[in-house]
């Protein structure tokens, strides 16, 4: 049988994919045929999700990057087209949260924020989207949030990161559709990664389970996505089966942006 989805030959790049999203976007590409590069800068965490690709018969390296550095970024792309040839898709994943309204925001705090989730992009776009034009086309795939696209409170530095991320998807995918070269995103409400344990085990010691049950609540469906759900939405959009999709963003939210008036 004809076998959909297919990566197989392609050459992808994910970055953050030590944990949670990231890590399961490359985990999937790796089990569909890609050989995968991971840009993390946790160097343990990358290397872990490459082992784990590895070990299930894909094709995977690990590289420690920081993607607010964009000598850094323009480095890891020349060494990975040389290596490679091509790179077929970037999925720009890395990123930080940050929570607080605007008077909780101090200037630091929203450079911090900036340097990742929107020069970081911003990075990865310039060093790969003239490279994938040139060799007639590619998939880019960036991950923006339900905060790009409503309001989400105590979320001041974050949302602004994100609304920038969706509006850079839509500059490229039109800067770049007569190469061939498609940019989508994606918009994720609440998935349940270690990033959530963490945060809710630092906030909210004595309520852990009364904060979670809370904000699974908040999605109309009454759950948290997951990473593999997320995964498995990215792996569509940067396969040839969404050749005719660019200049899209695709909430993976539970209904939250559809049911804005929903209450559990």
């Amino acid at each position: 049988m004809e076998r959909f989805f297919d990566l197989t030959g392609k050459h992808a790049v994910v970055t953050g994919a030590g944990s949670g999203i990231g890590s399961a976007i490359a985990r999937r590409f790796g089990r569909a045929g890609a050989d995968v590069a991971i840009w993390e800068f946790n160097p343990e965490a990358g290397e872990t999700t490459a082992a784990a690709i590895r070990k299930a018969g894909g094709k995977a390296s690990s590289r420690v990057l920081d993607v607010s550095d964009a000598h850094a970024v323009e480095a890891a792309t020349a060494d990975l087209w040389e290596r490679a040839g091509r790179i077929d898709i970037l999925v720009n994943n890395a990123g930080v949260s940050s929570v607080g309204n605007v008077e909780h925001t101090p200037p630091e705090e929203l450079d911090r924020v900036y340097r990742v989730n929107i020069a970081g992009v911003a990075n990865g776009l310039r060093a790969v989207a003239p490279r994938m034009a040139a060799a007639g086309g590619g998939a880019i795939l960036n991950l923006a949030s339900i905060a790009s696209l409503i309001g989400v409170k105590d979320r001041f530095a974050y949302s602004a990161s994100k609304g920038a991320v969706l509006t850079m998807t839509y500059s490229v995918a039109i800067d770049y559709a007569h190469a061939g070269v498609r940019c989508n995103c994606m918009a994720p409400a609440r998935i349940h990664t270690p990033f959530v344990d963490g945060f809710l085990a630092k906030r909210f010691p004595d309520r852990v389970e009364e904060t979670f049950a809370k904000l699974s609540a908040y999605q109309p469906v009454g759950r948290m996505g997951t990473p593999d759900e997320v995964a498995a939405l990215a792996h569509f959009l940067c396969s040839d089966e969404a050749s005719f999709i660019t200049g899209a963003v695709y909430p993976i939210d539970g209904g939250v942006c559809s049911m804005p008036g929903y209450t559990p």
